[in-house]
């Protein structure tokens, strides 16, 4: 009898060793349940990453730009990303579907502006223009929010009203950017015409002519590209300034 009760013994530790209480099956399922969601969200992300980054790839490679004026994909892709930014925050209006941007990590002698229509996919402007007299010589490499620095300031812009300056017709530009450009309108920052942002000055001098930080344009472009992108529109100037690419809150996806 002994060796009988001994062998239901390990029969019964045996069957009984695979059994779960109720209370920590529970919580086998709900760790199994936690794990499939946590996997699911970051699929979603990257899932949503991946096509917003082909969706901008694709837009891109439909815009026709002139051949060897190419935009940076690069950079068009940050434009983009705090153009969509900026409309989710309802600070650009929702039919806005204009796209300014400024290649400060372009020798100024070359057309490193480009306005953008993203609705028709084709560029309507490629220019020269101009960075601060403190920001650098043929090169931009120096930036500043401060006053009286005479310094360029990176970062998202919206474009305000028109008026008529010290140096003619002029559009004012709200920085977006806190830190980095969100004195603009109190610094006069404004996109305006100069008689220094041309070939032939570039011929003269090597580079073409600097500003006191603003966005300075050539004198025959100045009314057409200002009454295109007046309005709340987009403005992004660009420079691969790794401090201000990890901070600004438009740049994250």
């Amino acid at each position: 009898m002994k060796g009988l009760y001994s062998l239901l013994g390990v029969v019964y530790m045996v069957t009984t060793s695979f059994y779960l209480s109720p209370k920590k099956e529970l919580t086998a399922k709900e760790n199994i349940n936690t794990t499939k969601i946590e996997k699911l969200v970051a699929d979603t992300k990257s899932e949503k990453t991946a096509h917003s980054a082909s969706s901008a790839e694709d837009l891109y490679h439909s815009i026709a730009f002139e051949p060897n004026h190419e935009l940076n994909y690069e950079v068009f892709s940050k434009a983009l990303t705090g153009f969509e930014n900026l409309k989710k925050a309802g600070l650009l209006n929702q039919e806005s579907h204009l796209l300014t941007i400024c290649d400060f990590s372009m020798s100024s002698n070359t057309k490193r502006l480009w306005v953008i229509d993203i609705n028709e996919k084709k560029v309507l402007f490629n220019s020269l223009v101009a960075h601060g007299k403190n920001t650098g010589e043929e090169f931009a490499t120096n930036f500043s929010n401060t006053e009286s620095s005479l310094q360029s300031s990176l970062g998202f812009y919206i474009t305000d009203a028109t008026y008529n300056g010290d140096n003619g017709f002029s559009l004012r530009l709200l920085g977006m950017d806190k830190g980095f450009n969100d004195a603009a309108y109190r610094r006069a920052i404004v996109m305006h015409g100069a008689d220094y942002v041309s070939d032939e000055f570039a011929a003269v001098h090597k580079r073409i002519g600097r500003s006191w930080g603003c966005p300075a344009v050539p004198r025959d472009l100045t009314q057409p590209i200002i009454n295109t992108i007046k309005g709340r529109n987009l403005l992004f100037i660009y420079y691969p300034d790794q401090n201000y690419l990890s901070k600004s809150e438009w740049l994250k996806a």
